[in-house]
């Protein structure tokens, strides 16, 4: 799966100086952590999404930062046996981390380790890696998303214990759809003012909404109104409002993501988990 995942975000475009040399063991060129004294930045709370190695000692760290976004950055020397970053730089844990440089990948001067999650384990930590490959596959780099790091770092604390997971999937998935300008319109049904009803019977159209459906028609997915109405509020409380809600999000972040796989998501499915 870290194969998988090293293989989508490597093929990030990254801008390339003329004449600028390929290092053999990487596809990153060696101007990219260039003038890393400029645009330093001190302190800023990050996770680590995914990492992979670059040259003979140093990884190319992928971090969701609370006001910088998703960033990319080349921590020099971190798979030397003796390196402070070493056993730092693992996901799924609060970090305090200083950078700079202003190209596509900058360089990473230090990384502090904040506690208070345990590691992740089990279906916990699957899901928690689903999460990481939602954010790398629809987060642009350099795009702040404040509220959607902090509902990350509830996520990955409930995944540690392995607390309400379907619910708390669910719940990320819609509020990053939110964020990325894919609102839903789950209250009323599509195109107009009428209120769903708890009681109705409706299937959702992706850029419109819910449609009722009438007596005797059916739909690939059906849905309460009932079950709109709790996903609404985030209220997954209801075993049928979890069932239903499942299908509906992952057929619109399918939608969303294109010709885009989640290689994660196919591993839980196959888990028969979410």
């Amino acid at each position: 799966m870290n194969q998988q995942l090293q293989e989508d975000t490597s093929r990030s475009p990254i801008r390339r100086a003329p004449g600028a040399r390929i290092h053999p063991a990487s596809s990153e060129p060696d101007h990219v952590v260039a003038d890393s004294q400029k645009k330093r930045q001190e302190a800023e709370p990050a996770f680590v999404l995914h990492s992979y190695p670059y040259r003979e000692t140093s990884l190319i760290v992928e971090m969701f930062t609370r006001h910088h976004g998703r960033i990319g950055l080349v921590a020099k020397g971190a798979r030397r046996p003796k390196s402070a970053l070493r056993g730092t730089l693992l996901a799924f844990q609060p970090l305090l981390v200083r950078w700079g440089g202003k190209g596509e990948l900058r360089g990473l001067y230090g990384a502090e380790w904040q506690g208070g999650i345990p590691q992740l384990r089990g279906i916990g930590l699957m899901s928690g890696f689903y999460l990481n490959e939602l954010l790398l596959k629809f987060l642009q780099r350099d795009d702040a998303h404040e509220g959607l790091f902090d509902l990350y770092a509830e996520a990955v604390t409930a995944l540690s214990v392995n607390s309400r997971i379907s619910s708390t999937l669910r719940r990320f998935e819609k509020f990053l759809l939110g964020e990325l300008g894919y609102a839903l319109t789950l209250d009323r049904e599509g195109g107009t003012d009428k209120v769903v009803e708890p009681s109705a019977r409706y299937t959702y159209v992706i850029e419109k909404g819910p449609v009722r459906l009438d007596a005797g028609i059916g739909a690939e997915i059906e849905l309460s109104g009932k079950t709109l109405l709790d996903l609404a509020c985030d209220n997954y409380e209801d075993p049928v409002t979890l069932a239903q809600s499942k299908l509906l999000m992952r057929r619109l972040v399918a939608h969303y993501l294109g010709s885009k796989t989640l290689h994660t998501r196919q591993l839980l499915v196959d888990m028969q988990q979410i």
